[in-house]
């Protein structure tokens, strides 16, 4: 059952007493918060909007559509950071996953019995890594758990954030992913060059990622050498709180310029595929809003996130790009 810290977001608002608030969160804890906003409602008599549209973490905030409705404070519940207040009149609040890990960890003992594992998870269910990292080692895993960094804590990813597991990938003979994530697993497998495995404790079973993972590296592989042979660019700028990365934007605009390419620049909150069906003339796009729009997606024309846009001037340079996702941060 996922637990929400209602007492900080109650805390929170007695010290700021603030006019009205906003609260948003992943779809599947949308049920969880309406109840949270009926309670600020009911106990201080302010205004608390649920903010419906999508957060995919401390990167999109939705911080300009509390702006919107005048709110003075904002809860974003989910998405646990190593700081309490990233953004002015933003409060990050956590919403941790009770369930535990003991039936499902005796399903792995024997697949990495005498290894070195990089145990790690995301956000939900950090409070277990300790306990899950001394039934590992009882039963004669030798666990290790890499130290966050930016704003991850010990043992924390992201998306696209792998800290924790890449400063210590030299170490280790395979990941261990706590959760039900093939989406973080996935990014952790591509970062690491490393066996990896999700262990689920919902359906509980132990699952090897890497599979996957090496498919999804191939088809990333393809589509860079697919717009290697473009001419027209599109640059994209994503207009999400934490994605806005112009400065990058313009520098692959002025690397492509150098090889003869032509480049656009486009702006754009949400990149799918049917809004870039609109665009005309353009051969290939790079996104710099989330890495994992590129790797995740299916777009008809290539679409390149930062991490494959670098390895794309490397071609055009007829340089190497072996490990150019082996990186703690595809930023």
């Amino acid at each position: 059952m996922i637990i929400i810290d209602d007492d900080k977001i109650f805390d929170t608002i007695k010290k700021y007493k603030p006019a009205s608030v906003a609260l948003n969160a992943p779809e599947g804890l949308i049920h969880k918060i309406q109840i949270t906003a009926k309670n600020i409602m009911d106990e201080f008599n302010i205004p608390a909007y649920i903010i419906m549209d999508t957060t995919w973490g401390s990167c999109d905030l939705n911080m300009n559509s509390a702006k919107i409705l005048s709110a003075d404070l904002l809860f974003n519940i989910g998405h646990t950071i190593n700081t309490d207040m990233p953004y002015n009149k933003v409060m990050m609040i956590n919403a941790f996953d009770n369930i535990t890990f003991d039936g499902v960890i005796m399903k792995c003992i024997n697949i990495l019995k005498n290894k070195t594992v990089a145990l790690s998870t995301n956000s939900q269910h950090l409070p277990q890594l300790n306990n899950v990292k001394k039934i590992l080692r009882d039963n004669g895993i030798n666990v290790k758990i890499g130290n966050g960094k930016g704003q991850l804590n010990d043992g924390q990813i992201f998306g696209c954030e792998f800290y924790p597991n890449t400063e210590i990938k030299n170490q280790i003979d395979a990941n261990l992913f706590l959760g039900q994530s093939n989406f973080h697993a996935i990014g952790i497998a591509l970062s690491t060059n490393k066996p990896t495995y999700v262990l689920d404790p919902y359906f509980n079973e132990v699952t090897e990622i890497t599979d996957t993972a090496k498919k999804i590296q191939k088809r990333s592989i393809l589509t860079i050498y697919k717009a290697s042979m473009s001419n027209n660019f599109g640059i994209i700028v994503g207009l999400k709180d934490g994605q806005i990365s112009k400065t990058m934007a313009l520098k692959f605009k002025r690397e492509l310029e150098k090889k003869g390419k032509s480049v656009q620049l486009f702006a754009l909150t949400d990149i799918t595929n049917e809004r870039l069906k609109n665009i005309h003339g353009v051969d290939a796009f790079i996104q710099v809003a989330c890495p994992r729009i590129s790797m995740d997606n299916h777009f008809d024309k290539p679409v390149l996130s930062t991490p494959q846009a670098h390895a794309l001037l490397k071609i055009l340079s007829n340089q190497d790009i072996d490990e150019y996702l082996q990186l703690p941060h595809w930023l």
